[in-house]
């Protein structure tokens, strides 16, 4: 019997030869399209546009615009208006560069405080010892004594100088300051932060200067203060933990070399 032969095997092959022409054409849509924007990117880019203006306009990634563009580089003049004139790119590149480093110091912070955890009184006496080694006076016969511009250093020597016993009663103060600075305020500021009332503060020595040749950057503007605890028995008992810490220390490097 004539007329088409509708076998299973000839629709098939239908369906294969339609699809084909589908899929030719959708190809020849797509490549005129990508014509049309790549068109649309060298005009933008003749007109002086960066690789991210372009992309907020042709929604084209930037790895697509490079290869279009690689023929067509923007002049130096032009460069530098984009990248080094323009404040808002600078604003921009600062404050994401500020967030970045903000987010990696908040990760290091979690971390060292999940690895230290609460500080003993033994972790306190340690590292006490390690700081007098580093920073504290050794040279006086009977004096302890340690000298810094951050609070915060000298507020952990005085926990650590009451943890061996010494009254905060019994512990003295002495400044360097700048003849400029306004002296009583700079002295109440440290009293405060200390802890520890005036009448406890030495004379201080005050270093004639004036404003226009003395820059005071962060603690610096309140001077530097020197925390006192006079006792020879103190100094000792300091110096032999030194010595101590000393002996592990090179033991411990004999041992593993």
């Amino acid at each position: 019997m004539g007329g088409l032969d509708l076998s299973y095997t000839k629709i098939g092959d239908f369906q294969m030869l339609l699809n084909k022409c589908i899929m030719s054409i959708q190809i020849n849509v797509l490549n005129m399209s990508q014509k049309d924007l790549k068109q649309k990117a060298i005009q933008l880019r003749m007109q002086g546009m960066s690789y991210s203006q372009i992309k907020e306009n042709i929604k084209i990634s930037k790895g697509t615009l490079s290869l279009w563009l690689r023929e067509y580089p923007l002049p130096e003049e032009k460069i530098k208006a984009l990248r080094g004139n323009n404040p808002k790119r600078i604003e921009r590149f600062r404050n994401t560069m500020a967030a970045k480093k903000e987010e990696r110091l908040r990760i290091s912070y979690k971390k060292v405080a999940q690895d230290i955890g609460v500080l003993s009184n033994r972790d306190m006496l340690i590292a006490g010892f390690f700081l007098y080694w580093g920073e504290g006076s050794k040279t006086a016969a009977a004096t302890t004594a340690l000298t810094n511009t951050n609070p915060t250093m000298l507020i952990f020597f005085i926990r650590w100088l009451k943890l061996l016993g010494v009254k905060k009663s019994d512990m003295r103060v002495k400044l360097h300051l700048y003849s400029d600075m306004d002296i009583e305020k700079t002295k109440t500021w440290w009293s405060k932060k200390l802890g520890i009332p005036l009448g406890q503060f030495r004379k201080s020595y005050i270093k004639e200067t004036s404003q226009s040749s003395a820059v005071y950057k962060g603690y610096f503007r309140y001077g530097t203060c020197t925390v006192i605890y006079d006792n020879v028995t103190l100094l000792n008992y300091i110096l032999m933990g030194l010595k101590y810490l000393g002996a592990e220390v090179e033991g411990r490097k004999n041992t593993k070399d």
